[in-house]
């Protein structure tokens, strides 16, 4: 059961009152404000984003037995089933909850974790492989923070080392828009998803609203600064970094002009 609510159905001032946005993003919105928002629901919402075991199974494949990066680790969904394989794995993120509900996992004690951002505080190289998952590198709010994680993931590649990214293949055309709609519906529980979109700037931020019968409104917001594939390219070409390869997903599906996702494989030198 669920349906789908539309802005008009929803007063005007809680609008305003969920999301605040100025002219360079969401209000009060930092480096943590994901992960803390997200860390006690995330491994119950997204387990099953994307497939696990192909994922692992070709970052396993590019590491080629050398010591792997995730930039944005999270709670340990792929980094601990990579950890399982046998290769090293070093993992950082800016939310201190999310490294929290990582650390109590099993299998924790094998990965090795830093606490900042994607850009200023990775650890010390050289790395065979530095992957970024699941659109977690439009995290970074800004073409010119983006390029500085290129630079910075280069300085740290070993010789013939790659950095992978997933993401998502953006639209850019068409007018900034504003929505709400449903993600959950239960007796006790309604979760609304209350977004802004601007095609023009390449953002979109919002929260999700989770409203509870016993514990009242609970906002978890988001904010991403997407690029498409071509900028990504760019991005790389200044941080001396080469497009290898570029699939649908992990499981090495072609990449073709109707792909709606793609990995992209950027190698330091050609092997």
């Amino acid at each position: 059961m669920g349906g789908v609510c539309t802005p008009d159905s929803i007063p005007a001032h809680w609008l305003t009152s969920v999301i605040l946005v100025e002219d360079g993003g969401m209000r009060g919105y930092h480096d943590q404000s994901y992960g803390d928002g997200f860390a006690d629901v995330y491994d119950d919402w997204y387990a099953d984003i994307s497939d696990v075991e192909s994922t692992t199974t070709a970052l396993a494949r590019l590491a080629d037995g050398g010591r792997v990066l995730e930039l944005g680790i999270g709670t340990g969904r792929l980094a601990l089933p990579l950890a399982n394989t046998g290769v090293e794995v070093h993992g950082v993120d800016s939310s201190q909850a999310m490294l929290d509900r990582l650390a109590g996992k099993d299998g924790a004690a094998s990965v090795r974790v830093t606490l900042g951002d994607m850009v200023d505080d990775l650890p010390d190289g050289p790395f065979s492989l530095v992957f970024v998952a699941y659109n977690t590198f439009f995290g970074l709010l800004s073409e010119e923070r983006q390029q500085q994680c290129f630079r910075q993931v280069a300085a740290r590649l070993s010789p013939h080392g790659c950095f992978a990214i997933e993401a998502f293949v953006p639209e850019l055309e068409g007018e900034a828009t504003s929505s709400v709609s449903v993600r959950s519906i239960h007796a006790d529980r309604v979760v609304l998803n209350v977004n802004t979109a601007d095609p023009a700037n390449q953002r979109a931020e919002g929260h999700y609203v989770d409203i509870t019968e016993s514990g009242g409104v609970r906002l978890r917001p988001w904010s991403i600064r997407w690029a498409t594939p071509v900028q990504l390219d760019g991005m790389a070409h200044l941080a001396h970094l080469h497009l290898e390869a570029r699939w649908a997903s992990f499981d090495g599906a072609p990449f073709g002009p109707e792909s709606t996702r793609h990995v992209s494989i950027y190698r330091a030198q050609p092997v």
